[in-house]
């Protein structure tokens, strides 16, 4: 048992800021959190680093230990499966003890000479944070525009890179989402910029090659702020579009890539509520569309001269018990990507074919590769399991053959699947429905209410958490963790319905799934309060907050990576980046209902005088997505109020964003600590 060092903890002045909507007062003792530039506010958060790192000194030696376990699964050279778009192979390589990858590409064949066209190594040497994005290579091969980012706050700088000369053009468009698309003719490009404020993508721009970027020209500006937009190009490369989107309706903007002065003409104008998604083949449009209450989706087809909804045809027709994920058109065949009580699935259709790929494991991950070139009767597909690495297989339509490229190596020569189980649970709800819950163990874990087990959710913007691998849960699993993933309503993993019915004013659905398994693992003998650990990010940490809120004795220790946890002051402040796109995911609190609704669960607001468990959590000074006065308040007001003696931590990384530290081994730091603060309370019980 390893002792907790004792020494006082940060406490944050409090400065009462009285806060008023719909009559209802709040005091926010800690809202001063919010300015960066004071420097009382860093002094404080330095301060909190020194506290975490004064109190999770006792175990360094094991975090220390893990990260080198981490690292040795890495395979330190490494490189993907060369992928052959528009006359060259492209390839990304890792070399031992780089940090970054390396991009390079071959004419032609495998055999041609290796052309590298970035090494981020050496561009990423002098920041402490670096993220390149983005690269798009022009039609003729000559020039590749790319995003950069030294920040770790999404605000990337554009630059052009002439792939003859070696040179980076003289070319610095700031402030975008790091991403652009070539005009057919190779002399114009098309990219998004964002709000300086907001961080709202909402202006398109066309840049003429060699021209300064204060003469590009304002394309479109979408005005209304719950939609962003960007730029992408079809497969089939013959158009431009433009898709202004939100959390419920779309609306695409199509030109010819041959024309690139041309004007844009409106696809189907936005109707609430409509989601459409668009492909290209020949001369026809292909629509991934929730139109006519397509709850799970269908796929429609359209002429390229009538393309309002009126003369959609349908396709696919929509199915309510398989939702439609995803399509990938190729000239003879169109890949479906379905899902069908949590399961995904590959489907292969044509004039002469329609059939489902077929795998040994009933829960495996399966999900379309990067398959950029249309005319092939071949694809590649992505596979694993929670205890199968992950491949890259190509399948052949004509001979139905799949062939592994590639498989995951776990260097270390300890990793073995056949030591791992696996499992899918369906857990009673407390209204009836069955969460599903998938579980992992080392086959030597006797299951029992001993087990450590680590809870894992999201449950929001429907993003699905699938039951893939993952090399450094094994650290986890070896020490005889149990490992689960909650797919709680808020995600899609049963669908779109499953996904209504955990957002806006059935928001709480989401963590009453959580608790409910939770309580349901214990009741099951899976493991104890004692040893039940919790962990999410983001919305997920929202998920934490909320669920410790609500049932704190369940949880030993839970872990919280940039915890989305001030609902109710974010939603309100529309001046913070990305507020306004997300009043259809939790509700627009201008709204009373939804102000009380959202008030009834935000976690900085429902913080009560009781114990909670022990608790990490983490943020970066440079998020964009959830600020870091967020984590910051939130435990500022948690050491104020809780009643127990539990570790309470929080960790503030002062030179990255949202996603942590960049860099293969930087972030395996994150992972390494967030172990170890759960392993030492796991060994505390033993």
């Amino acid at each position: 048992m390893t002792e907790i060092t004792t020494i006082i903890p940060p406490k944050a002045k409090k400065i009462p800021v009285k806060l008023k909507k719909h009559g209802d007062k709040r005091i926010d003792n800690y809202y001063w959190l919010r300015d960066r530039k004071n420097p009382e506010v860093i002094q404080y958060l330095e301060a909190e680093n020194r506290y975490f790192e004064a109190q999770s000194a006792a175990y360094k030696s094991l975090e220390n230990r893990l990260f080198e376990e981490l690292k040795a699964r890495i395979k330190q050279d490494d490189e993907s499966v060369p992928v052959f778009e528009n006359g060259y192979f492209y390839q990304t390589k890792y070399f031992k003890g780089q940090e970054y990858p390396v991009y390079s590409r071959r004419k032609g064949h495998l055999q041609a000479p290796e052309e590298i066209l970035f090494d981020v190594n050496q561009m990423a040497k002098g920041y402490a944070y670096y993220k390149l994005t983005g690269i798009e290579v022009s039609p003729d091969n000559r020039y590749a525009i790319f995003g950069e980012d030294t920040t770790g706050r999404r605000q990337y700088t554009l630059k052009i890179k002439d792939l003859k000369t070696g040179k980076i053009l003289d070319v610095q468009i700031k402030n975008t989402t790091g991403s652009a698309v070539w005009s057919n003719d190779n002399q114009y490009l098309f990219y998004t910029k964002k709000d300086p404020e907001t961080l709202r993508a909402f202006q398109i721009y066309r840049h003429k090659l060699g021209d300064k970027p204060d003469n590009d020209q304002l394309i479109y500006e979408e005005t209304d702020e719950i939609f962003d937009v960007f730029v992408t190009k079809s497969k089939s490369n013959k158009y431009l579009y433009i898709a202004s989107f939100s959390t419920l309706t779309t609306e695409y903007q199509y030109l010819e890539a041959n024309q690139p002065e041309g004007k844009f003409k409106l696809f189907a104008p936005r109707q609430r509520g409509v989601e459409y998604n668009l492909f290209h083949r020949n001369n026809r449009f292909f629509i991934l569309t929730n139109k006519d209450n397509a709850v799970n989706f269908k796929l429609m087809t359209t002429s390229e001269n009538k393309t309002g909804m009126e003369d959609w045809e349908e396709f696919i027709p929509h199915r309510p018990e398989v939702m439609l994920e995803d399509v990938d058109i190729f000239q003879d065949f169109i890949l479906l990507q379905e899902r069908e009580k949590g399961l995904n699935k590959l489907r292969i259709l044509s004039e002469h074919e329609d059939f489902y790929l077929n795998f040994d494991e009933e829960t495996c991950n399966i999900y379309a590769g990067y398959n950029p070139e249309m005319n092939t009767r071949k694809f590649r597909f992505i596979y694993n399991s929670m205890t199968t690495p992950s491949s890259v297989i190509e399948y052949d339509i004509d001979n139905w053959q799949k062939t592994i490229l590639k498989e995951q190596e776990i260097p270390d020569g300890k990793f073995d699947k056949n030591n791992y189980c696996s499992q899918r649970l369906w857990v009673p709800a407390r209204d009836g429905q069955r969460v599903p819950v998938s579980m992992v163990w080392h086959k030597d874990t006797d299951l029992s209410q001993t087990n450590p087990l680590l809870l894992y959710g999201y449950g929001a913007y429907g993003i699905t958490i699938d039951p893939g691998f993952c090399a450094n849960r094994l650290s986890l699993l070896d020490r005889g963790f149990i490992f689960a993933i909650a797919h709680i309503r808020g995600g899609e993993y049963l669908g779109r319905p499953w996904y209504e019915a955990g957002k806006l004013l059935h928001k709480k659905n989401t963590f009453n799934d959580f608790v409910d398994v939770a309580k349901y693992l214990i009741k099951q003998q899976f493991t104890s309060p004692n040893q039940l650990y919790a962990m999410g990010g983001s919305a997920g940490g929202l998920l934490m907050g909320a669920v410790i809120n609500q049932a704190p004795e369940l949880f030993k220790g839970v872990v919280a990576q940039v915890p989305f946890v001030d609902v109710l002051t974010t939603m309100l402040d529309d001046s913070i980046p990305l507020t306004t796109g997300e009043y259809d995911e939790w509700g627009n609190p201008n709204d009373k209902t939804y102000y009380d609704y959202i008030k009834s669960y935000s976690p900085y607001d429902n913080i009560a005088p009781k114990n909670y468990p022990n608790m990490l959590v983490t943020t970066g000074l440079h998020d964009s997505q959830v600020q870091y006065w967020e984590p910051a308040k939130w435990v500022a007001k948690l050491r104020e109020l809780k009643t127990d003696n539990n570790l309470l931590l929080l960790h503030v990384d002062m030179d990255s964003g949202h996603g942590g530290a960049s860099g293969r081994f930087k972030s395996l730091k994150d992972t390494a600590r967030d172990f170890a603060f759960l392993i030492n309370l796991k060994e505390q019980n033993s």
